[in-house]
């Protein structure tokens, strides 16, 4: 049994980003077209996060031309760049499906504002 979790240890990334469930994300993701190969950038709201160690997957939602589209991405691919936090969102639930029976404004989710840091109120106060 430790054998198995050293070969998963092994392939876990952990450079992916930090991003939860209604987060606005850019999913930078490779694709192989024949002999090529390129980076497409996916953006979009997760709105699932499902979590099983080396098979961790995240749910992206967007809306295309009208449609939504979702997608499933496999946090510790190989084929996943990086992924970088475009708009962080406030929720209250783990799992955003009712999201896709919204349409237009309601679909929206609040951002969540954080809280300036305290170094930062300490150098204004010594100006």
């Amino acid at each position: 049994m430790n054998e198995i979790r050293a070969i998963e240890n092994s392939q876990m990334k952990n450079d992916v980003g930090n991003f939860n469930v209604g987060d606005t994300v850019k999913v930078h993701f490779k694709i192989v077209e024949g002999k090529n190969e390129r980076i497409q950038v996916y953006e979009g709201l997760v709105i699932a996060i499902k979590n099983a160690r080396l098979g961790k997957t995240f749910t992206v939602r967007k809306n295309s031309y009208g449609v939504g589209v979702e997608r499933v991405f496999p946090l510790h691919s190989p084929r996943i760049a990086k992924v970088e936090l475009a708009r962080p969102g406030k929720v209250r639930r783990a799992k955003l499906y009712y999201i896709r029976d919204k349409i237009g404004k309601a679909a929206k989710i609040k951002e969540r504002i954080s809280k300036k840091k305290p170094a930062a109120k300490t150098a204004l106060a010594q100006v």
